[in-house]
């Protein structure tokens, strides 16, 4: 009679515990979503602060957008030695220009024609 007791006790308690830490499992991984979403929100707060100044807007405008005030002048130096890629993958396209002494539809059509090629004419850098 007592095992019969002892048995029905586990099949009562194993689902419940089983259950039990499944949910305290989900409720960790809860909490550190919810840290993390509170790091990012302070991100953004101070990301929003930062755009309230006008100094900042107007850093902004200079260097993404390349904005400058009346009476300024804007200069971008390109450098010839730079190198964005490797050189072995580097290519400079001269794409094939239409005939000038054909008619200007003539020209159109050969100009659609080259554009459907957009390698056309390209050759590697040396």
């Amino acid at each position: 009679m007592l095992a019969i007791v002892g048995i029905a006790v586990l099949v009562t308690l194993v689902p419940t515990a089983r259950s039990l830490a499944r949910q305290r499992a989900e409720i960790a991984a809860l909490e550190a979503r919810v840290a993390q979403t509170q790091v990012d929100v302070e991100a953004l707060k101070a990301e929003t602060e930062k755009w309230a100044d006008p100094a900042y807007i107007e850093q902004q405008a200079r260097e993404r957008l390349k904005f400058v005030k009346p009476g300024d002048r804007s200069y971008t130096v390109i450098d010839p030695n730079a190198t964005t890629a490797p050189t072995s993958t580097r290519v400079t396209v001269a794409a094939p220009r239409a005939d000038a002494s054909a008619p200007w539809y003539g020209q159109v059509w050969q100009s659609v024609r080259i554009a459907d090629r957009p390698a056309a004419g390209a050759t590697p850098a040396p």
